[in-house]
């Protein structure tokens, strides 16, 4: 009765599921995933269609961070071992963006390990975004922490397309997770970014010790913001971190994960990212049919991905084609039930090294 319950909702009468239409179909036993699978995979179709989308990224600054982030090798207040370096010179990015167009992405994400830019680290930014642009055509994202109004109008003005600040952990359990800022902070930072035009990319990890009930909530926390992409991130306990000998979610629970996020966020691109390669293992197509609809491809931050070709061969042997770029594919539902394609939003690129 609740998965019945919540395809009703979501494809008959076009509405959101209530926080307790979704703990109904939570706590079905996990025997019945493969129903909820199949339903998460159905409002896929429906809301976003078949194409999945293809993103690439390059930790341009590593280690050395200042924030205590449980689940983080990188930050300075643990001994983990991660590679320690300033950001990376332009022509290593430009040249990191070309490997991910030639493999495929259609998106480049810079990331830097900083509670937020300085001025003169915004400006490396900016520079390699620019050339990125302009050398490669691919879409940029960042993830760069928190931002001020006066920062996030500026990657808005150079072109970056969407910006990724997860919020990491639902806000019940995030003081747990990190002290040296909090979740109003993550939040606030989140709404900036929309404000000045940029698509908003928003997830964070599953795994962390969160109960069913906190990770629902955290589903819909993440609704509240709309974000246009919800990474879903599994924890890969990191040597050196607090979270290191948490124990690693099981598939099923993963799959599960994956399906309810869908129900709760229909029309999101929802991205398999960190982890999914230790957590889901030989079920990872498993997890496109269960709601996702995008990938990171290639490596992460600090660990080791598959390669790009493996996830061709694996969409390619799904049937599921790879969207034409950000964006694409992004479908409008009316009331009526059908769906269309609207029109990309004009962007304006400033050419390099203009100020």
């Amino acid at each position: 009765m609740p998965l019945a319950a919540a395809e009703r909702a979501l494809l008959e009468e076009r509405r959101p599921l209530t926080k307790e239409e979704v703990l109904a179909v939570a706590r079905l036993p996990l025997d019945d995933l493969p129903d909820l699978i199949a339903l998460a995979h159905k409002v896929r179709l429906e809301y976003r269609g078949p194409e999945v989308e293809l993103e690439s990224l390059i930790n341009a600054k590593s280690g050395a961070c200042a924030e205590d982030c449980a689940f983080c090798s990188q930050s300075a207040h643990f001994d983990t071992g991660v590679d320690v370096y300033p950001f990376l010179d332009v022509e290593e990015v430009v040249a990191a963006a070309r490997d991910s167009r030639d493999a495929g992405a259609t998106q480049f994400c810079i990331v830097v390990a900083v509670r937020g830019p300085s001025e003169r680290l915004l400006d490396r930014v900016i520079d390699a975004v620019d050339a990125v642009h302009a050398e490669t055509g691919l879409e940029v994202a960042c993830s760069l922490g928190l931002l001020t109004p006066e920062q996030a109008q500026r990657l808005a003005t150079h072109g970056v397309r969407r910006y990724n600040h997860n919020l990491e952990a639902p806000r019940s359990m995030f003081p747990r997770i990190c002290t040296t800022h909090t979740y109003d902070d993550r939040v606030e930072t989140a709404l900036l970014a929309k404000s000045t035009g940029m698509e908003l990319c928003c997830g964070g990890i599953m795994g962390m010790g969160e109960t069913l009930e906190e990770r629902i909530d955290f589903a819909f926390e993440l609704a509240a913001l709309d974000p246009c992409e919800v990474p879903v991130n599994f924890l890969n306990p990191r040597p050196g971190t607090p979270l290191a000998a948490t124990p690693v979610l099981s598939s099923r629970e993963a799959l599960q994960a994956i399906a309810l996020f869908r129900l709760v966020m229909p029309a999101a691109w929802i991205r398999l990212a960190g982890g999914r390669e230790l957590v889901l293992g030989e079920l990872q197509a498993m997890g496109l049919y269960a709601g996702a609809n995008a990938l990171i491809i290639g490596n992460y931050l600090t660990t080791l991905g598959r390669t790009p070709e493996e996830d061709i061969a694996l969409l390619d042997a799904l049937g599921m084609p790879v969207a034409d770029g950000p964006g694409e594919g992004r479908y409008v539902v009316a009331a009526d039930g059908t769906h269309a394609l609207p029109a990309r939003p004009p962007r304006t690129r400033i050419p390099l090294n203009v100020e």
